[in-house]
């Protein structure tokens, strides 16, 4: 479900991008804390019904990977496993909203990228972090990819207050790194911010509490 809720969040973007209707916008906004919600369920539902697997665990982890061809008009993603209720949902959220120049989609891949790398480092070494009397880990090495519904929930004001593309414009406005303006080296300053969470979700020094 947590698959599920990413999947709808992607088309119901897209949907925007061809419709304009704002319903689809404000859908997309709230499949990825819907996805949120079942990705907390279960572990609740694996200990109410005292059991546990191997493939659980993995499913845990994978159950929100998608091999997906994306469409070039958006971004040009080649076939690989993505996260996508907590990356890829939220990166195009931005897209939609506003972060469309050429180091945009260089930032926001990135951000995409750095949530698979995550994923998969915390696999490889969530037996190696110290565990809590009840058999938990005690923290997170690098910021949870969860977090990102953060983003989803700035993305999410700025569209109530019609600072997206096509109304007032985004927050901040662009700088332009090289080149002319409107061209590829021009940015959007908010697109930094996605850049450093990013950094933070594959950080090896950040450990954020396990609640």
């Amino acid at each position: 479900m947590n698959g599920v809720c990413g999947s709808f969040s992607i088309f119901s973007s897209a949907h925007y991008l061809l419709t304009k209707d704002p319903d689809y916008l404000w859908s997309a906004m709230v499949f990825p804390l819907a996805g949120l919600m079942f990705d907390f369920l279960d572990g609740k539902v694996a200990r109410w019904r005292k059991s546990s697997s191997m493939l659980g665990q993995e499913l845990d982890s994978l159950a929100d990977l998608v091999r997906l061809h994306v469409f070039y008009s958006l971004f040009f993603w080649y076939s690989i496993s993505l996260k996508i209720s907590f990356g890829v949902a939220p990166s195009l959220l931005a897209f939609v909203v506003g972060l469309r120049t050429y180091l945009d989609t260089v930032i926001l891949t990135g951000f995409i990228c750095c949530g698979l790398a995550r994923l998969a480092r915390f696999n490889a070494t969530v037996a190696l972090i110290p565990k809590n009397n009840g058999g938990k880990a005690k923290y997170f090495e690098g910021l949870p990819i969860p977090s990102s519904l953060v983003l989803v929930g700035m993305l999410s004001y700025w569209a109530k207050n019609g600072w997206i593309a096509g109304q007032q414009g985004v927050p901040w406005g662009t700088t332009t790194l090289w080149g002319v303006a409107g061209g590829r080296g021009e940015v959007h300053y908010v697109s930094l911010l996605f850049g450093c969470w990013a950094a933070a979700m594959v950080s090896k020094t950040l450990r954020v509490p396990k609640i």
